[in-house]
């Protein structure tokens, strides 16, 4: 485990609530901000400022609507964000192999 460089992993994705918005928009086509909320189980601020920080990388977009005079708004993991995440995983891999 010597050789295993800490500084590699990407702090923007290395934070509990981030890497579980990560994990989960990978996981799924795109997710409403409630659905996120509800399996993150974090407060709306909270969510607020983890999925801003993943949009100001490029790591999520955005698309904001109405439904029925309601604000809906619904995220989606980007190309570039997928590769951080797949490079994120791979890098905890090797040092769980070191």
């Amino acid at each position: 485990m010597s050789d295993f460089d800490y500084k590699q992993l990407d702090d923007i994705i290395h934070s509990r609530i981030r890497l579980a918005i990560m994990a989960l928009l990978v996981s799924v086509d795109s997710a409403n901000f409630v659905y996120i909320r509800e399996k993150v189980k974090a407060s709306d601020g909270n969510l607020s400022v983890h999925i801003r920080k993943l949009e100001n990388v490029k790591y999520v977009s955005s698309n904001k609507k109405f439904v029925d005079r309601k604000p809906v708004t619904t995220y989606k993991i980007t190309l570039l964000g997928h590769k951080a995440f797949e490079t994120y995983i791979n890098r905890l891999s090797n040092l769980l192999d070191k």
